[in-house]
């Protein structure tokens, strides 16, 4: 086998490694990977705020006028109610879609804070 067959061959290996599921195949839509994801985006985003972070959601910036509590309370209630509609209409890859993005998001959160505390 020469070294382009093995290059190949040890990348295969590692995608089957990282990936349980058969090519082609989605993921399966975890509501317990949602519920937690949606606590750690209010739990980020409320540290954010203490650090000096400001809401780039525009939806959300606005909401904050009422309360950041109320606030991300509001924007969690229209999750849930995405993922009921997407639920009662069988469409689980609309979940898999939001813990996608609010894994961006939670990320994309402790990014901000990090970056706030070295820079302070």
């Amino acid at each position: 086998m020469n070294s382009a067959g093995a290059l190949t061959s040890r990348k295969a290996g590692w995608i089957r490694f990282f990936s349980r599921r058969a090519p082609g195949e989605f993921p399966t839509p975890s509501l317990s990977v949602f519920v937690f994801l949606q606590t750690l985006d209010i739990l980020t985003t409320l540290i954010g705020l203490q650090v000096g972070a400001q809401e780039a959601s525009i939806f959300i910036g606005r909401l904050m006028n009422i309360g950041p509590i109320a606030a991300l309370l509001i924007s969690k209630i229209f999750g849930v109610l995405l993922v009921a509609s997407a639920l009662k209409f069988r469409r689980p890859r609309v979940i898999v879609f939001l813990n996608y993005w609010f894994a961006l998001v939670v990320g994309w959160n402790l990014l901000m804070i990090l970056w706030l505390e070295l820079r302070a």
